[in-house]
C-alpha cells in the first residue's frame, strides 16, 4: 500500500504505532495503512510468522515495520514485547488494540431458545461452556485493556499519541447466537469512554471504531455455506444493513487514519465510530 493510495492525507511520519491482532485481515490491513502514512509499525500477534509476513510486505512497499510475538492476555508476554519494541522502533505514540474474536463453545446453534432445547441434540444457553465465555471475553477485552496498560506508559506526558480500541456494532444492539462476544465488545465500548475520560489530563485520546459486517476468516462459517451460498444468517444482515453488502476492508482505513491524526482529530476522545454501512441505524422498519 502506498501513500497516494490513502483516502486521506495524514502524515504520521515520526511515529510509533504498536497494533495488535496484526496477523489478522483487518489490522493486517490497517498497519500497511498506517505505515504508508509515514509510522514505523510493530505487529503483534500469537504468530509471530504471520505478523512478520505483513511487517515484510509494508518493507517491501519501502516502509518501516517488525513483526512479534505477543499474548495480549499475559503481562510478561507483552512486557517482552513492548521491551524489544522500544529497542528496535522507540516509544509508543499510536496503539490500536485490534486482538479480538468470538469462540464456538460461547455461540448457541440457534437465534431462540424453544421448549425442549435443553434435552434436545442443539447447544442452547444452558450449554454454553464457562471457559468458552471467559475466553471471548477474556479476549475482547483483557486483551484490550492489558496492552494498552504495557504501552500506554509511553504515552504519558508525551503530546500528540492516542488509543484506538475495536469494538463492534454489536456493542450497541447485541447479535443473536452471540452473548459473549457481544457482552465483551459493549465492554470495549464502554472502557473507551472510561479510558478517554481517565486519560484526558495527560493528553492521552482514546477512541474506537465499530465495525459492522465484513466478511473473514472469522465469520466464514456464520455466513457462507460450504458450497460458497450465503447462509440464511447473511441474508438477515444485508436486509438489515440499508446499503446492502458487507464492508469491505479497505473501508475502515480513512477512519483510524482519521482518528490517529492529531491534526484531524485533536480535540476528539471518548468516541466509538460506527462503520457499518447503516446497520445500527435501521430498525428494521
Amino acid at each position: 500500500m502506498k501513500k497516494k493510495d490513502l483516502p486521506l492525507g495524514v502524515d504520521l511520519s515520526g511515529k510509533v504505532a504498536v497494533i495488535t491482532g496484526a496477523g489478522g485481515v483487518i489490522c493486517s490491513t490497517l498497519a500497511k495503512a498506517v505505515a504508508a502514512a509515514g509510522a514505523k509499525v510493530a505487529l503483534l500477534d500469537l504468530s509471530a510468522e504471520r505478523a512478520q509476513q505483513y511487517a515484510d510486505e509494508i518493507v517491501k512497499e519501502g516502509g518501516v515495520a517488525k513483526g512479534y510475538s505477543a499474548n495480549v492476555l499475559d503481562k510478561k508476554s507483552l512486557a517482552e514485547c513492548h521491551g524489544a519494541v522500544l529497542k528496535d522502533l522507540g516509544k509508543c505514540d499510536i496503539l490500536i488494540n485490534g486482538a479480538g474474536g468470538n469462540n464456538p463453545k460461547a455461540t448457541t446453534d440457534k437465534e431462540y431458545f424453544e421448549i425442549g432445547d435443553i434435552d434436545a441434540d442443539t447447544k442452547s444457553f444452558f450449554d454454553l461452556t464457562d471457559d468458552g465465555v471467559q475466553f471471548v471475553f477474556n479476549l475482547n477485552f483483557l486483551g484490550t485493556l492489558l496492552p494498552t496498560q504495557e504501552f500506554a506508559r509511553d504515552m504519558v506526558g508525551r503530546a500528540e499519541c492516542n488509543v484506538i480500541n475495536i469494538s463492534s456494532m454489536n456493542a450497541f444492539t447485541p447479535l443473536t447466537k452471540i452473548p459473549a462476544y457481544s457482552g465483551a465488545k459493549a465492554a470495549v465500548s464502554n472502557f473507551t469512554q472510561w479510558l478517554a475520560v481517565h486519560f484526558s489530563k495527560v493528553g492521552i485520546r482514546v477512541n474506537a471504531i465499530a465495525p459492522g459486517f465484513f466478511s473473514t476468516a472469522q465469520n466464514k462459517a456464520l455466513l457462507w455455506n460450504n458450497d460458497g451460498t450465503p447462509t440464511a444468517r447473511t441474508g438477515k444482515i444485508l436486509a438489515a444493513t440499508p446499503m446492502g453488502r458487507f464492508g469491505e476492508m479497505e473501508e475502515l482505513i480513512g477512519s483510524v487514519l482519521f482518528l490517529a491524526s492529531e491534526k484531524a482529530a485533536g480535540f476528539i476522545t471518548g468516541v466509538v465510530l460506527p462503520i457499518d454501512g447503516g446497520f445500527s441505524s435501521y430498525s428494521g422498519v
